[in-house]
């Protein structure tokens, strides 16, 4: 009888032990299903507003290029050198008259139009980067805890709009290649977000292939935390 009683109490305190492992595992689990996405949030913030600086930095580099070379940089090798090498011209401009003979008419007659000097050059390196030496990493992506280095991908081509030719350019990093260390099902549901508080489809883009457009495709949230910084 003894031993029949000390087996039921053993019994009783194992049983009460595991209700209390699976209370703590159904305690831990609820935590993480709560804590999980708000942690996953703020690490993708985090990570996607460095690749958005860079983005912006390359998207000001192309459109420094285009205003002096009149198409986009194909390679970022071609960014690099322009950065180290490229001038801005500075102008200015001011509307003239003059008066002239006119021949048909016999007589003189005035004339009006814009004067533009030209007061002097500014290193693009200078406007843009000052003395930051960033510039030499454009074609970079951040790098992110453990993951493996990778780079940007940049396209560029000749759009047709309304009968005119214009070079656009597009400069995209695959999400996937910023989150793939964080949990597999929250990456998976941020790869097929489309709303427009979130930083759209599979990839973090700025400019475009098919569009006249140099926009990139995250939220001004995005544009507004950087501002601060």
């Amino acid at each position: 009888r003894f031993i029949i009683n000390y087996s039921i109490k053993t019994m009783k305190r194992i049983v009460t032990i595991a209700f209390w492992v699976l209370g703590l595992v159904f305690c831990y689990l609820i935590y993480r299903s709560v804590t999980g996405p708000i942690e996953f949030n703020r690490i993708k913030t985090e990570r996607f507003t460095e690749v958005i600086k860079k983005l912006k930095d390359i998207r000001n580099v192309q459109d420094a290029y285009l205003k002096i070379n009149g198409k986009y940089a194909d390679n970022f090798d071609q960014l690099t050198s322009f950065v180290e090498t490229a001038q801005f011209t500075i102008t200015s401009q001011r509307d003239t008259s003059w008066t002239e003979f006119d021949k048909t008419f016999n007589i003189e007659v005035m004339r009006q139009g814009v004067r533009i000097d030209t007061l002097g050059h500014v290193k693009v390196k200078d406007s843009l980067f000052k003395d930051d030496p960033r510039y030499k990493n454009l074609r970079f992506v951040p790098k992110f805890g453990n993951l493996p280095e990778t780079q940007f991908t940049m396209k560029t081509a000749m759009l047709e709009k309304n009968n005119v030719n214009s070079s656009v350019f597009e400069v995209y990093v695959n999400k996937i290649d910023v989150l793939k260390d964080l949990d597999k099902d929250l990456v998976e549901k941020e790869l097929v977000k489309t709303s427009v508080e979130d930083v759209r489809g599979d990839k973090i883009k700025v400019g475009s292939l098919e569009e006249l457009t140099v926009n990139g495709n995250w939220p001004t949230s995005y544009d507004a935390k950087i501002a601060k910084e």
